[in-house]
């Protein structure tokens, strides 16, 4: 499983015009699905994400993982969160040729399977994770903030 994640004061994705996920600040991951993934990878995946300290703290230094901005933000109405986007094209092999391979991405069927464990995992930790649509053609709109990106590989990814 690999994870492209952004740290975001905004973002929402929408379908045939109409916004399918939206978060006010927070994280923004697309989610690439290989054809030897499992749940566990979906689990490690949430967990690394959720617990990854790339939040500033009071001194400006990355020390603040979601889960601890999500408790400094208790009495807000701000919708903080994750926003996930599948994206298959994150498994692709573009190192030969001019047209990228993709037979590492899991088929459409387990890939799904695996994308909403993962929004299960993390909303199971009591975040608001909102998504996009699977296999549909999405318009991705957010603001990075920092910049602040990070790839992300699952330990079967690594294998």
């Amino acid at each position: 499983m690999k994870a492209v994640v952004q740290r975001a004061k905004n973002a929402s994705v929408r379908v045939d015009n109409a916004v399918t996920g939206s978060i006010a600040s927070g994280l923004l991951v697309y989610l690439g699905v290989a054809r030897y993934d499992s749940e566990k990878d979906s689990e490690w995946m949430a967990e690394k994400i959720v617990n990854s300290r790339i939040f500033e703290d009071a001194q400006g230094k990355m020390n603040l993982s979601l889960l601890d901005i999500i408790g400094q933000e208790k009495n807000t109405d701000t919708t903080i969160g994750v926003l996930a986007v599948s994206q298959f094209t994150l498994l692709a092999d573009a190192s030969k040729g001019r047209r990228p391979y993709y037979g590492e991405a899991a088929d459409p069927e387990k890939a799904n399977r695996l994308y909403e464990c993962f929004i299960s995992k993390i909303r199971e930790r009591g975040l608001i994770c909102e998504a996009g649509v699977f296999q549909a053609h999405m318009d991705v709109t957010y603001t990075n903030d920092g910049p602040v990106t990070i790839i992300l590989d699952s330990p079967t990814q690594r294998k």
